[in-house]
């Protein structure tokens, strides 16, 4: 993808004391988070402790109770989702979710259905299939008779297709063989490079950490630790404890 220029001025996205409530379940309680450009931010913890929903939030699916939420500087809690995927931010969803009777190549192009540069998508859709060369080579083949590291595959490529200034990324090791999801991660580290930004939810603690410059643990629906990915890594313990002390 092309190169993005790092700017630590501000953050690109500013996550301010949300709260959500499915019903009288109170999911997250006051969460702060933020990524600033060029960043690869983790988000961790275990099942039930409000991860995806952090994320649904941001990408507009999920309107906060209270708190707000700021992407360039502009607030964007509110906002439909389909707005907030023009402002730039594309959200590779857990489960995949892809058109299964639509070819690889058709799954990417729906991926650009907000942009209008043809030249630039078809550029993006050859690095893409340079990222991933599975890809290429199954360009025309529908994607339900994919396997599920393949199907992560184009997700991913889809959501770079909207050219995203912030890459939402839920669980993309989650039900893929072990040797698909290195190759993901590394796929995803070459995207880091090149300084596309990403907020990541990811329950493999080891290769998200390997992967983020920070990260954030959640633990029933609240901020339990964050800091340094590296500084993390070196306190598993104390990660682990706060994984442990989710809500399964």
């Amino acid at each position: 993808m092309p190169e993005i220029a790092r700017d630590a001025a501000a953050p690109i996205l500013a996550v301010e004391n949300i709260s959500v409530n499915y019903g009288a379940v109170s999911a997250l309680r006051g969460v702060s988070l933020h990524v600033n450009p060029g960043e690869v931010v983790a988000l961790l913890g275990a099942n039930g402790a409000g991860k995806s929903t952090t994320l649904r939030t941001i990408s507009g699916l999920i309107r906060p109770r209270g708190g707000a939420i700021n992407f360039l500087g502009r607030r964007i809690d509110g906002l439909p989702s389909a707005r907030i995927v023009r402002l730039g931010i594309a959200h590779s969803p857990e489960g995949r979710r892809l058109f299964g009777s639509l070819t690889v190549a058709e799954n990417l192009r729906l991926g650009a259905a907000a942009r209008a540069d043809r030249g630039g998508m078809d550029e993006d859709r050859e690095r893409i299939y340079a990222l991933f060369p599975r890809l290429a080579e199954r360009s025309r083949q529908q994607a339900a008779t994919l396997s599920g590291g393949e199907q992560q595959m184009v997700a991913l490529g889809r959501a770079l297709m909207a050219r995203p200034k912030l890459l939402l990324l839920d669980e993309p090791s989650l039900g893929i063989a072990p040797i698909l999801v290195q190759q993901i991660f590394a796929s995803l580290a070459e995207l880091k490079q090149t300084g596309v930004t990403m907020l990541l939810v990811e329950q493999n603690m080891t290769v998200a950490l390997d992967l983020a410059d920070r990260a954030y643990v959640l633990r029933t629906g609240e901020v339990s630790l964050e800091g340094p990915a590296a500084e993390l890594k070196d306190n598993y313990e104390e990660v682990a404890a706060a994984y442990l002390g989710a809500r399964q």
